[in-house]
């Protein structure tokens, strides 16, 4: 069975380059050159991926983006011109599985791609395992899903956090930050390392995209709340303690 790549860009010069490497790659591809369709597509076709730019006519990337998270986990790998780190945790942030900068060498939208399409596959393998288990296992009341630090209690099985007694709202990403960090208390962690657990060893990127998820997180916890949770060592990385 072929895997299909949906592309959805507009500068068509790019579209039929794309389309080109990948259908010699063996992959069966379908192209959109605006966001409304481009979501239609997506949102309708069995796809098994799709390469999303950021700036397009009717509806852009991100909001694009934002429209298929609410029904779908397709892999999305968004291509644009933009290379700010903002940008890219925008993109993260709204549901991206990677992020990659134009102009962009084929062989590493290609090795992205593999990645993407592999970690779907491995996803889906775990979620087929952990359903077979059994459904009625009560996983919420295991100690060992629970993580605490001071007054900020972590539940890995609900993805919810609190922080005294009050509930804190976080992304993924920064979800999975605070996770690692409660998980090695006392334990200086570096940006490198942080960024692995978040993004995925295979993560290629500016490492202070790990400051901005920081940042976010003192925001919400340390500031929100008046307490010092989230503390940097300077040329390391960070801790929690």
């Amino acid at each position: 069975m072929e895997t299909k790549i949906l592309i959805v860009e507009d500068e068509l010069q790019i579209a039929r380059f794309v389309e080109l490497e990948l259908t010699h790659e063996g992959y069966q591809v379908d192209k959109a050159i605006d966001g409304r369709e481009g979501l239609a597509m997506a949102q309708t076709g069995n796809y098994s991926l799709m390469l999303l730019d950021v700036c397009l006519p009717e509806l852009n990337g991100m909001e694009v983006l934002r429209r298929l998270r609410r029904t779908s986990n397709l892999p999305v790998i968004m291509l644009t011109a933009r290379d700010s780190v903002m940008d890219k945790v925008t993109g993260l942030d709204s549901g991206a599985d990677d992020y990659v900068t134009k102009p962009f060498a084929i062989e590493e939208l290609l090795a992205r791609i593999r990645l993407a399409l592999k970690k779907a596959q491995q996803a889906g393998l775990q979620q087929n395992t952990e359903s077979g288990a059994g459904e009625n296992e009560d996983f919420l009341h295991n100690t060992g899903n629970l993580l605490k630090c001071g007054e900020v209690i972590l539940n890995k099985s609900s993805h919810i956090v609190t922080v005294c007694g009050r509930e804190v709202e976080l992304t993924n990403r920064e979800f999975k930050m605070l996770q690692v960090l409660m998980e090695n208390q006392n334990i200086v962690l570096s940006r490198d390392t942080l960024l692995e657990h978040v993004c995925g060893y295979d993560y290629v990127g500016e490492t202070n995209v790990t400051d901005v998820y920081i940042r976010y997180l003192r925001t919400k916890i340390d500031d929100a709340f008046g307490i010092k949770l989230i503390h940097t060592v300077r040329g390391v990385g960070y801790v929690i303690k």
